[in-house]
């Protein structure tokens, strides 16, 4: 018996190790309103904007194959209408994949887009500012320039007022990690055209919805950040000194603080040295 009873908890052991990288993959999906028929779709740490119209449903970037296919299949939550657009805030594989999953017949980049992006090519682009009218929705495109990639662009949607804003800027939220392969200063400048776009909810591509005046206080968290990095430098001290001493305290209550903080100084430091500010 006692043999029977070790071979059939060794079969239910090995049994729910097996189960374990499954239940791990599985995504933390959901469609939430954002303000009248605007939506954001999860996925994990990752947000779409869906905008239904009274022509078709609008989507603002796919993510991934996976995010793609559970949206389209779970839409129908929200409205039985079918995706006619689709609009990459930008080209950056954690934002942009899986695009034709989607099916959308009108695509939307950047003219700095890749010709394709993930496979999938834009039908329309645009350099500075886009107005659509899409239905009894409009949507309101603008190129906030380079720093975060070099394509990246923000969406307000109209009458909601919402607008999207992937990767720049999130609410009470720091900038991620150590800020990699971006011109910080480009950046900057990136949230202070977000500061003068009209919209009043603020919805991100990360992190929790917000209002306007969140892409304010995110642009003098880094303001801050670079002027205590770059004084540092200046007076002799490395990207670990810094990592020490340059706490950033007033932020100890935004998301991702106790992860970022030390990661948003180095990439800060490694930013100055390599732009040739230090002397």
């Amino acid at each position: 018996m006692s043999r029977m009873l070790t071979r059939s908890i060794m079969i239910m052991l090995i049994a729910a190790f097996a189960a374990l990288p499954a239940i791990a993959q599985d995504a933390k999906r959901s469609i939430k309103k954002v303000a009248g028929d605007v939506y954001r779709s999860q996925n994990n740490f990752h947000f779409s904007l869906i905008v239904v119209t009274s022509d078709g449903v609008v989507v603002v970037d796919p993510i991934n194959a996976g995010a793609s296919g559970w949206l389209k299949a779970n839409l129908k939550q929200v409205t039985a209408k079918p995706i006619t657009h689709l609009i990459y805030s930008h080209s950056h594989g954690d934002h942009a994949s899986g695009g034709a999953v989607l099916g959308a017949k009108t695509v939307i980049a950047h003219a700095n887009a890749p010709d394709a992006i993930d496979g999938v090519k834009p039908t329309m682009r645009f350099t500075d500012t886009k107005t659509l009218k899409i239905g009894d929705k409009t949507l309101e495109l603008t190129y906030l320039g380079k720093g975060h990639g070099e394509d990246l662009i923000a969406v307000v949607v109209r009458p909601e007022n919402v607008g999207f804003i992937v990767d720049a800027a999130s609410p009470k939220r720091l900038p991620f990690r150590d800020m990699p392969h971006a011109d910080v200063d480009g950046w900057i400048n990136q949230i202070r055209k977000i500061e003068q776009l009209d919209f009043k909810i603020f919805a991100p591509g990360h992190g929790s919805i917000g209002v306007k005046k969140d892409a304010t206080d995110a642009r003098i968290y880094m303001e801050k950040l670079r002027a205590q990095v770059l004084a540092g430098l200046k007076a002799g001290k490395n990207a670990d000194d810094l990592a020490a001493s340059v706490t950033m305290d007033a932020y100890k209550d935004w998301q991702a603080y106790g992860t970022w903080r030390e990661l948003n100084v180095r990439g800060m430091a490694r930013f100055l040295a390599e732009s040739g500010q230090v002397k």
